[in-house]
Protein backbone atom coordinates (compact mmCIF):
# COMPACT_ATOMS: atom_id res chain seq x y z
CA UNK A 1 0.00 0.00 0.00
CA UNK A 2 2.80 2.14 0.89
CA UNK A 3 4.60 2.04 -2.64
CA UNK A 4 1.65 2.36 -4.28
CA UNK A 5 0.91 6.01 -1.79
CA UNK A 6 4.67 6.44 -3.03
CA UNK A 7 4.23 6.39 -6.58
CA UNK A 8 0.96 8.27 -6.80
CA UNK A 9 2.88 11.62 -4.74
CA UNK A 10 5.78 10.90 -7.60
CA UNK A 11 3.39 10.88 -10.51
CA UNK A 12 1.59 14.08 -9.36
CA UNK A 13 5.06 16.00 -8.75
CA UNK A 14 6.22 15.33 -12.18
CA UNK A 15 3.50 17.09 -13.65
CA UNK A 16 4.48 20.25 -11.71
CA UNK A 17 8.55 19.87 -12.05
CA UNK A 18 10.85 19.56 -14.14
CA UNK A 19 14.30 17.65 -12.95
CA UNK A 20 17.39 19.58 -14.24
CA UNK A 21 20.14 17.19 -12.97
CA UNK A 22 20.72 16.78 -9.28
CA UNK A 23 16.76 17.17 -8.48
CA UNK A 24 13.92 14.64 -8.07
CA UNK A 25 10.46 14.62 -7.08
CA UNK A 26 9.91 13.65 -3.25
CA UNK A 27 7.26 12.24 -0.81
CA UNK A 28 8.42 14.53 2.04
CA UNK A 29 6.04 17.32 3.29
CA UNK A 30 7.37 20.50 4.94
CA UNK A 31 5.82 21.58 8.12
CA UNK A 32 3.37 24.22 7.98
CA UNK A 33 5.11 27.43 7.98
CA UNK A 34 4.12 29.89 10.97
CA UNK A 35 2.18 33.13 10.90
CA UNK A 36 2.95 36.51 12.01
CA UNK A 37 2.47 39.97 11.22
CA UNK A 38 5.86 42.08 11.89
CA UNK A 39 5.04 45.02 10.67
CA UNK A 40 6.31 49.11 11.16
CA UNK A 41 4.91 52.51 10.16
CA UNK A 42 6.53 55.05 7.93
CA UNK A 43 5.91 58.12 8.92
CA UNK A 44 6.38 61.18 6.51
CA UNK A 45 4.59 63.60 8.42
CA UNK A 46 6.80 66.38 9.57
CA UNK A 47 9.47 63.84 7.92
CA UNK A 48 9.12 61.70 11.13
CA UNK A 49 10.44 58.94 9.32
CA UNK A 50 10.75 59.39 5.85
CA UNK A 51 12.09 61.20 3.62
CA UNK A 52 14.27 62.55 6.68
CA UNK A 53 14.00 66.28 5.76
CA UNK A 54 12.50 68.22 2.74
CA UNK A 55 13.53 68.98 -0.35
CA UNK A 56 16.05 65.84 -0.74
CA UNK A 57 16.90 64.86 -4.74
CA UNK A 58 14.60 61.96 -5.97
CA UNK A 59 18.11 59.82 -5.57
CA UNK A 60 18.49 60.62 -2.24
CA UNK A 61 14.87 60.14 -1.40
CA UNK A 62 14.81 56.59 -3.04
CA UNK A 63 18.58 56.20 -1.32
CA UNK A 64 17.37 56.74 2.00
CA UNK A 65 13.62 54.29 0.95
CA UNK A 66 15.87 51.45 -0.01
CA UNK A 67 18.31 51.67 2.98
CA UNK A 68 15.29 51.82 4.69
CA UNK A 69 13.59 48.77 4.11
CA UNK A 70 17.17 46.56 3.67
CA UNK A 71 17.17 47.20 7.44
CA UNK A 72 13.81 46.33 7.78
CA UNK A 73 13.92 43.33 5.96
CA UNK A 74 17.48 42.07 7.97
CA UNK A 75 15.85 42.70 10.96
CA UNK A 76 12.51 40.43 9.87
CA UNK A 77 9.57 43.11 9.64
CA UNK A 78 7.82 41.37 6.93
CA UNK A 79 4.90 44.86 6.29
CA UNK A 80 5.36 48.81 5.86
CA UNK A 81 2.21 51.36 6.70
CA UNK A 82 3.49 53.73 4.40
CA UNK A 83 2.24 57.53 4.91
CA UNK A 84 0.82 58.72 1.66
CA UNK A 85 -1.82 61.43 2.55
CA UNK A 86 -1.10 63.65 5.46
CA UNK A 87 -2.97 66.26 5.00
CA UNK A 88 -4.85 66.10 2.10
CA UNK A 89 -2.26 65.84 0.10
CA UNK A 90 -0.28 62.91 -1.64
CA UNK A 91 2.93 61.21 -1.89
CA UNK A 92 1.89 59.62 -5.25
CA UNK A 93 0.18 61.05 -8.45
CA UNK A 94 -2.79 61.78 -7.66
CA UNK A 95 -5.78 63.20 -9.66
CA UNK A 96 -7.68 64.21 -6.75
CA UNK A 97 -4.73 66.15 -4.03
CA UNK A 98 -1.53 67.87 -4.69
CA UNK A 99 1.85 66.37 -4.04
CA UNK A 100 2.85 66.33 -0.28
CA UNK A 101 5.10 69.40 0.42
CA UNK A 102 6.56 67.25 3.22
CA UNK A 103 9.00 65.67 -0.10
CA UNK A 104 9.81 68.90 -2.24
CA UNK A 105 9.26 71.30 0.35
CA UNK A 106 6.62 73.08 -1.55
CA UNK A 107 2.76 71.86 -1.98
CA UNK A 108 1.75 70.23 -5.32
CA UNK A 109 5.84 70.41 -6.92
CA UNK A 110 6.29 66.68 -8.11
CA UNK A 111 9.63 65.11 -6.45
CA UNK A 112 9.93 63.47 -10.05
CA UNK A 113 9.15 60.13 -9.46
CA UNK A 114 6.09 58.09 -7.75
CA UNK A 115 7.53 57.45 -4.13
CA UNK A 116 4.19 54.59 -3.64
CA UNK A 117 4.98 52.80 -7.21
CA UNK A 118 8.43 53.30 -5.80
CA UNK A 119 7.78 51.85 -2.28
CA UNK A 120 5.77 49.04 -3.18
CA UNK A 121 7.89 47.64 -5.57
CA UNK A 122 11.00 47.89 -3.59
CA UNK A 123 9.26 46.36 -0.71
CA UNK A 124 7.95 43.12 -2.71
CA UNK A 125 11.19 42.39 -3.13
CA UNK A 126 11.74 42.14 0.19
CA UNK A 127 9.27 39.92 0.57
CA UNK A 128 7.27 42.41 2.72
CA UNK A 129 3.93 43.22 1.77
CA UNK A 130 3.23 47.38 2.06
CA UNK A 131 -0.20 49.26 2.97
CA UNK A 132 -0.75 52.76 2.15
CA UNK A 133 -1.80 54.75 5.44
CA UNK A 134 -3.90 57.80 4.46
CA UNK A 135 -5.51 60.88 7.17
CA UNK A 136 -8.60 60.71 6.13
CA UNK A 137 -9.95 63.90 7.61
CA UNK A 138 -6.85 66.34 8.51
CA UNK A 139 -6.11 69.10 5.89
CA UNK A 140 -3.30 70.82 7.66
CA UNK A 141 -1.16 69.73 9.90
CA UNK A 142 1.19 73.06 10.20
CA UNK A 143 0.60 76.73 9.33
CA UNK A 144 3.81 76.72 7.62
CA UNK A 145 3.06 75.02 4.60
CA UNK A 146 0.80 77.29 1.64
CA UNK A 147 -1.78 75.39 0.43
CA UNK A 148 -2.03 75.40 -3.22
CA UNK A 149 -5.37 76.35 -5.25
CA UNK A 150 -6.46 72.42 -5.89
CA UNK A 151 -6.03 71.89 -1.96
CA UNK A 152 -9.69 70.60 -0.21
CA UNK A 153 -9.03 73.77 2.12
CA UNK A 154 -8.88 76.30 -1.11
CA UNK A 155 -11.45 74.85 -2.83
CA UNK A 156 -14.28 74.24 0.30
CA UNK A 157 -13.03 76.28 2.60
CA UNK A 158 -16.85 76.20 4.14
CA UNK A 159 -16.31 72.44 5.14
CA UNK A 160 -13.12 73.14 6.81
CA UNK A 161 -12.84 73.19 10.70
CA UNK A 162 -9.99 74.91 13.04
CA UNK A 163 -8.03 72.74 15.69
CA UNK A 164 -5.23 74.98 17.28
CA UNK A 165 -2.72 74.97 15.17
CA UNK A 166 -4.33 72.55 12.68
CA UNK A 167 -7.27 72.19 10.16
CA UNK A 168 -9.61 69.49 9.62
CA UNK A 169 -11.99 68.50 7.23
CA UNK A 170 -15.11 68.32 8.55
CA UNK A 171 -16.34 64.84 9.19
CA UNK A 172 -20.00 65.66 9.13
CA UNK A 173 -20.22 66.96 5.22
CA UNK A 174 -20.89 64.51 3.20
CA UNK A 175 -18.62 65.66 0.50
CA UNK A 176 -15.75 65.33 3.26
CA UNK A 177 -16.46 61.50 3.72
CA UNK A 178 -16.88 60.85 0.06
CA UNK A 179 -14.12 62.65 -1.05
CA UNK A 180 -12.05 60.97 1.44
CA UNK A 181 -13.34 57.32 0.26
CA UNK A 182 -12.83 58.46 -3.60
CA UNK A 183 -8.90 59.40 -2.63
CA UNK A 184 -8.61 55.92 -0.98
CA UNK A 185 -10.10 54.27 -3.57
CA UNK A 186 -7.80 55.54 -6.67
CA UNK A 187 -4.96 53.79 -4.54
CA UNK A 188 -7.10 50.78 -4.49
CA UNK A 189 -7.69 50.51 -7.85
CA UNK A 190 -4.13 51.83 -9.68
CA UNK A 191 -1.32 50.89 -7.53
CA UNK A 192 -0.28 47.03 -6.34
CA UNK A 193 -0.95 47.76 -2.76
CA UNK A 194 -1.85 45.07 0.06
CA UNK A 195 -3.51 46.75 2.40
CA UNK A 196 -4.87 50.26 3.29
CA UNK A 197 -4.92 51.67 6.50
CA UNK A 198 -6.08 54.85 8.22
CA UNK A 199 -4.99 56.29 11.83
CA UNK A 200 -6.29 57.57 15.03
CA UNK A 201 -7.32 61.02 13.67
CA UNK A 202 -11.18 61.29 13.17
CA UNK A 203 -12.92 64.66 15.11
CA UNK A 204 -9.16 66.54 16.52
CA UNK A 205 -7.49 65.40 19.85
CA UNK A 206 -8.73 68.15 22.80
CA UNK A 207 -6.90 70.28 24.90
CA UNK A 208 -6.92 70.66 28.39
CA UNK A 209 -8.12 74.40 29.30
CA UNK A 210 -8.41 74.73 33.33
CA UNK A 211 -8.41 71.04 34.05
CA UNK A 212 -10.69 69.94 31.48
CA UNK A 213 -10.46 68.43 27.98
CA UNK A 214 -12.06 70.65 25.46
CA UNK A 215 -12.97 70.62 21.79
CA UNK A 216 -10.41 72.70 19.84
CA UNK A 217 -13.39 72.98 16.66
CA UNK A 218 -16.14 74.43 16.31
CA UNK A 219 -19.24 72.67 14.38
CA UNK A 220 -21.93 73.80 15.69
CA UNK A 221 -22.70 75.30 12.27
CA UNK A 222 -23.27 71.95 10.47
CA UNK A 223 -24.81 70.45 14.01
CA UNK A 224 -27.49 73.34 13.98
CA UNK A 225 -28.03 72.81 10.48
CA UNK A 226 -28.43 68.88 10.72
CA UNK A 227 -30.66 69.18 13.48
CA UNK A 228 -33.01 71.63 11.71
CA UNK A 229 -33.97 69.29 9.25
CA UNK A 230 -34.96 66.91 11.61
CA UNK A 231 -31.90 64.86 12.98
CA UNK A 232 -32.84 63.45 16.79
CA UNK A 233 -29.09 62.52 17.68
CA UNK A 234 -27.39 64.17 20.58
CA UNK A 235 -23.97 65.75 19.69
CA UNK A 236 -21.52 63.04 20.22
CA UNK A 237 -23.46 60.64 19.03
CA UNK A 238 -24.07 62.46 15.92
CA UNK A 239 -20.50 63.08 15.47
CA UNK A 240 -19.68 59.09 15.93
CA UNK A 241 -22.28 58.16 13.11
CA UNK A 242 -20.40 60.42 10.95
CA UNK A 243 -17.54 58.31 11.76
CA UNK A 244 -18.70 55.08 12.05
CA UNK A 245 -20.87 55.81 7.85
CA UNK A 246 -17.13 56.70 6.88
CA UNK A 247 -15.34 53.63 8.14
CA UNK A 248 -18.62 50.88 6.94
CA UNK A 249 -18.78 52.46 4.08
CA UNK A 250 -14.84 52.51 2.83
CA UNK A 251 -14.90 48.90 4.07
CA UNK A 252 -17.42 47.98 1.49
CA UNK A 253 -15.73 49.72 -0.96
CA UNK A 254 -12.83 48.66 -0.91
CA UNK A 255 -14.27 45.10 -0.80
CA UNK A 256 -15.98 45.98 -4.08
CA UNK A 257 -13.46 47.02 -5.49
CA UNK A 258 -10.67 44.27 -4.64
CA UNK A 259 -11.75 42.33 -2.12
CA UNK A 260 -8.66 40.60 -1.09
CA UNK A 261 -6.78 44.26 -0.24
CA UNK A 262 -6.79 43.80 3.56
CA UNK A 263 -8.69 47.26 5.80
CA UNK A 264 -6.95 47.81 9.14
CA UNK A 265 -7.24 50.63 11.44
CA UNK A 266 -4.79 52.17 14.33
CA UNK A 267 -7.55 53.69 16.71
CA UNK A 268 -6.29 55.00 20.56
CA UNK A 269 -5.21 51.86 22.32
CA UNK A 270 -8.06 52.54 24.91
CA UNK A 271 -11.96 52.83 24.00
CA UNK A 272 -13.29 53.99 26.71
CA UNK A 273 -11.54 55.50 30.26
CA UNK A 274 -12.79 52.52 32.67
CA UNK A 275 -12.97 49.98 29.94
CA UNK A 276 -11.89 47.39 31.55
CA UNK A 277 -11.76 48.18 35.02
CA UNK A 278 -8.93 50.20 36.60
CA UNK A 279 -7.85 51.45 33.23
CA UNK A 280 -7.29 55.67 32.79
CA UNK A 281 -7.14 58.03 30.20
CA UNK A 282 -6.33 61.41 29.41
CA UNK A 283 -8.86 61.35 26.94
CA UNK A 284 -12.35 59.94 26.26
CA UNK A 285 -11.69 58.73 22.54
CA UNK A 286 -15.57 57.44 22.14
CA UNK A 287 -16.52 60.89 23.34
CA UNK A 288 -13.25 63.24 22.02
CA UNK A 289 -12.42 61.67 18.72
CA UNK A 290 -16.06 60.16 18.07
CA UNK A 291 -14.17 57.05 17.78
CA UNK A 292 -16.65 53.81 18.77
CA UNK A 293 -13.30 51.60 17.86
CA UNK A 294 -15.05 48.73 20.00
CA UNK A 295 -17.86 48.55 17.85
CA UNK A 296 -16.05 49.30 14.14
CA UNK A 297 -13.45 45.75 15.76
CA UNK A 298 -17.22 44.23 16.91
CA UNK A 299 -19.30 44.43 13.27
CA UNK A 300 -16.03 43.31 11.37
CA UNK A 301 -15.56 46.56 9.32
CA UNK A 302 -11.85 45.70 9.77
CA UNK A 303 -9.54 43.11 8.47
CA UNK A 304 -6.81 43.89 11.13
CA UNK A 305 -7.18 46.09 14.14
CA UNK A 306 -3.74 47.92 15.16
CA UNK A 307 -4.65 49.71 18.52
CA UNK A 308 -1.87 51.94 19.55
CA UNK A 309 -1.16 50.03 22.91
CA UNK A 310 1.91 52.33 23.65
CA UNK A 311 2.26 52.21 27.54
CA UNK A 312 4.42 49.58 29.20
CA UNK A 313 3.12 46.32 30.13
CA UNK A 314 4.09 47.26 33.94
CA UNK A 315 1.81 50.37 33.39
CA UNK A 316 -0.91 49.47 36.31
CA UNK A 317 -3.38 52.53 34.94
CA UNK A 318 -3.07 51.30 30.90
CA UNK A 319 -1.31 48.51 31.28
CA UNK A 320 -0.34 46.74 27.71
CA UNK A 321 -1.04 43.13 29.26
CA UNK A 322 -4.21 44.30 30.04
CA UNK A 323 -5.50 46.08 27.07
CA UNK A 324 -4.65 43.56 25.10
CA UNK A 325 -6.52 40.78 26.81
CA UNK A 326 -9.43 43.45 26.90
CA UNK A 327 -9.50 44.01 23.11
CA UNK A 328 -8.96 40.34 22.51
CA UNK A 329 -12.47 39.85 24.25
CA UNK A 330 -13.59 42.27 21.99
CA UNK A 331 -12.90 40.30 18.95
CA UNK A 332 -16.37 39.18 18.37
CA UNK A 333 -15.71 38.25 14.29
CA UNK A 334 -12.23 36.67 14.76
CA UNK A 335 -10.55 39.38 12.74
CA UNK A 336 -6.59 40.14 13.12
CA UNK A 337 -5.51 41.73 16.31
CA UNK A 338 -2.05 43.30 15.38
CA UNK A 339 -1.49 45.86 18.38
CA UNK A 340 0.83 48.58 18.34
CA UNK A 341 4.20 48.88 20.14
CA UNK A 342 5.57 52.26 20.87
CA UNK A 343 9.26 50.88 19.77
CA UNK A 344 10.34 54.32 19.16
CA UNK A 345 9.67 54.82 23.57
CA UNK A 346 12.43 53.43 24.25
CA UNK A 347 15.14 55.49 26.25
CA UNK A 348 13.42 58.50 24.93
CA UNK A 349 12.25 61.92 26.43
CA UNK A 350 8.90 60.35 27.02
CA UNK A 351 9.81 57.40 28.60
CA UNK A 352 13.43 57.65 29.77
CA UNK A 353 13.71 54.29 31.26
CA UNK A 354 11.86 52.28 29.46
CA UNK A 355 14.54 49.27 28.04
CA UNK A 356 14.28 47.67 24.79
CA UNK A 357 13.41 44.39 26.34
CA UNK A 358 9.43 46.05 26.35
CA UNK A 359 9.46 45.70 23.51
CA UNK A 360 10.45 41.75 22.82
CA UNK A 361 7.97 41.00 26.01
CA UNK A 362 5.18 42.87 24.51
CA UNK A 363 5.67 41.27 21.25
CA UNK A 364 5.45 37.63 23.60
CA UNK A 365 2.26 39.11 25.19
CA UNK A 366 0.64 39.55 21.44
CA UNK A 367 1.90 36.31 20.56
CA UNK A 368 -0.04 34.64 23.75
CA UNK A 369 -2.73 36.63 24.40
CA UNK A 370 -3.38 38.88 21.04
CA UNK A 371 -3.07 36.00 18.50
CA UNK A 372 -6.33 34.24 16.57
CA UNK A 373 -6.39 30.90 14.92
CA UNK A 374 -4.75 32.58 11.79
CA UNK A 375 -1.44 33.75 13.62
CA UNK A 376 -0.11 36.78 15.83
CA UNK A 377 1.04 39.91 15.11
CA UNK A 378 1.92 43.65 15.83
CA UNK A 379 3.15 47.06 14.30
CA UNK A 380 6.39 48.92 15.85
CA UNK A 381 5.85 52.66 15.89
CA UNK A 382 7.99 53.62 14.39
CA UNK A 383 10.43 52.24 11.63
CA UNK A 384 12.75 54.76 12.64
CA UNK A 385 13.24 53.12 16.60
CA UNK A 386 14.17 49.91 14.41
CA UNK A 387 16.72 51.27 12.10
CA UNK A 388 18.30 53.28 14.46
CA UNK A 389 18.42 50.15 16.55
CA UNK A 390 17.41 52.57 19.84
CA UNK A 391 18.43 50.79 23.07
CA UNK A 392 20.14 48.12 21.41
CA UNK A 393 16.20 46.42 20.12
CA UNK A 394 17.91 45.15 17.13
CA UNK A 395 19.86 42.50 18.59
CA UNK A 396 17.11 41.40 20.64
CA UNK A 397 14.81 41.18 17.81
CA UNK A 398 17.18 38.88 16.15
CA UNK A 399 16.05 36.29 18.25
CA UNK A 400 12.97 37.16 18.36
CA UNK A 401 12.50 37.05 14.90
CA UNK A 402 15.13 33.58 14.60
CA UNK A 403 11.98 32.21 12.18
CA UNK A 404 10.94 33.33 8.81
CA UNK A 405 6.90 33.84 9.00
CA UNK A 406 4.25 34.40 6.70
CA UNK A 407 1.50 37.19 6.73
CA UNK A 408 -1.20 35.47 8.51
CA UNK A 409 -4.17 34.64 6.37
CA UNK A 410 -7.24 36.28 5.60
CA UNK A 411 -9.50 33.52 4.83
CA UNK A 412 -13.05 35.77 4.97
CA UNK A 413 -11.68 37.42 2.14
CA UNK A 414 -11.32 34.50 -0.17
CA UNK A 415 -10.30 30.52 0.69
CA UNK A 416 -9.69 29.19 -2.10
CA UNK A 417 -6.40 27.90 -3.25
CA UNK A 418 -3.65 28.87 -5.84
CA UNK A 419 -3.10 26.57 -8.37
CA UNK A 420 0.29 24.35 -7.66
CA UNK A 421 3.79 25.80 -8.23
CA UNK A 422 5.62 24.43 -11.00
CA UNK A 423 8.91 24.72 -10.70
CA UNK A 424 12.58 23.73 -12.90
CA UNK A 425 15.26 23.44 -10.37
CA UNK A 426 19.09 23.67 -12.18
CA UNK A 427 21.79 22.75 -9.92
CA UNK A 428 25.12 25.61 -10.13
CA UNK A 429 28.36 25.22 -8.82
CA UNK A 430 27.24 26.74 -5.39
CA UNK A 431 23.36 27.08 -5.81
CA UNK A 432 20.29 26.11 -7.44
CA UNK A 433 18.61 27.75 -9.26
CA UNK A 434 14.70 27.69 -9.85
CA UNK A 435 12.32 28.81 -12.33
CA UNK A 436 8.63 28.87 -12.12
CA UNK A 437 5.84 28.36 -14.22
CA UNK A 438 3.96 31.90 -14.14
CA UNK A 439 0.78 31.65 -11.85
CA UNK A 440 -1.86 34.03 -12.48
CA UNK A 441 -3.44 33.33 -8.62
CA UNK A 442 -0.52 33.41 -7.01
CA UNK A 443 0.50 36.80 -5.04
CA UNK A 444 3.46 35.64 -3.30
CA UNK A 445 5.87 32.04 -3.48
CA UNK A 446 7.05 30.57 -0.36
CA UNK A 447 10.33 28.38 -0.51
CA UNK A 448 11.17 25.87 2.73
CA UNK A 449 14.73 24.47 3.11
CA UNK A 450 16.36 21.78 4.80
CA UNK A 451 20.11 20.94 4.49
CA UNK A 452 20.19 17.59 5.59
CA UNK A 453 17.71 14.61 5.62
CA UNK A 454 17.90 15.33 9.32
CA UNK A 455 17.93 19.21 9.51
CA UNK A 456 14.97 21.17 10.09
CA UNK A 457 12.83 22.74 7.72
CA UNK A 458 13.72 26.88 7.24
CA UNK A 459 10.97 29.05 5.94
CA UNK A 460 12.93 31.60 3.05
CA UNK A 461 11.40 34.88 2.98
CA UNK A 462 8.57 35.46 0.43
CA UNK A 463 8.96 36.39 -2.81
CA UNK A 464 6.17 38.44 -5.26
CA UNK A 465 4.14 35.76 -7.56
CA UNK A 466 5.56 37.98 -10.45
CA UNK A 467 8.48 36.43 -9.62
CA UNK A 468 9.54 33.88 -12.73
CA UNK A 469 13.15 32.71 -11.15
CA UNK A 470 15.37 32.65 -7.72
CA UNK A 471 18.83 31.31 -6.12
CA UNK A 472 19.15 29.66 -3.23
CA UNK A 473 22.59 29.95 -2.35
CA UNK A 474 24.15 26.79 -1.36
CA UNK A 475 22.19 23.01 -2.34
CA UNK A 476 20.11 22.20 0.23
CA UNK A 477 18.79 18.48 0.78
CA UNK A 478 15.16 19.35 -0.05
CA UNK A 479 12.85 22.31 -1.39
CA UNK A 480 9.17 22.67 -0.28
CA UNK A 481 7.69 25.37 -2.51
CA UNK A 482 3.97 26.53 -2.42
CA UNK A 483 2.02 29.72 -4.24
CA UNK A 484 0.14 32.12 -1.78
CA UNK A 485 -2.82 33.84 -3.02
CA UNK A 486 -3.74 37.43 -2.26
CA UNK A 487 -5.13 36.27 0.77
CA UNK A 488 -2.32 34.44 2.01
CA UNK A 489 -4.39 30.26 1.37
CA UNK A 490 -1.72 27.69 0.57
CA UNK A 491 -1.17 26.01 -2.63
CA UNK A 492 -0.10 22.00 -2.32
CA UNK A 493 3.52 21.84 -2.09
CA UNK A 494 5.67 20.85 -4.57
CA UNK A 495 9.29 19.19 -2.90
CA UNK A 496 12.02 18.43 -4.36
CA UNK A 497 15.47 16.28 -3.32
CA UNK A 498 18.31 16.54 -4.21
CA UNK A 499 20.00 12.68 -5.45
Amino acid sequence: MKTIALALICLLSTSLISMGAGYVPSPSRAPEPTREFRGAWVASVHNVDWPSRKGLSASQQRSELIAMLDSAARIGVNAVIFQVRTECDALYQSKYEPWSAWLTGTQGKSPGYDPLSFAIAESHKRGMELHAWFNPFRASASDSIPKVSNHISRTHPSSMMRAGTQVYANPSSSYVRQRAINVIMDVVQRYDVDGIHIDDYFYPYPKKIGGVMRDQFDDSASYNAYRRSGGKLGLHDWRRSNINSFIQTLYGSIKKTRSSVKFGISPFGIWRPGVPRGIEASIDPYQHLAADSRRWLNEGWVDYFSPQLYWRISDRPHSFMTLAKWWSGENKKGRHLWPGIASSRIQSSDDPGRPASETIQQIDVTRSVAATRYGSGHVHWSISALQDDRGGVRNLLGRSYASTPLIPATPWLGSGSPADLWVVAKPEANSVYLQFRPTPDARWRVVQIRDKSNSPWRTLRMIPGAQNAMRINGKPYEIALRNVSPTGMLSAQTVIRLQ
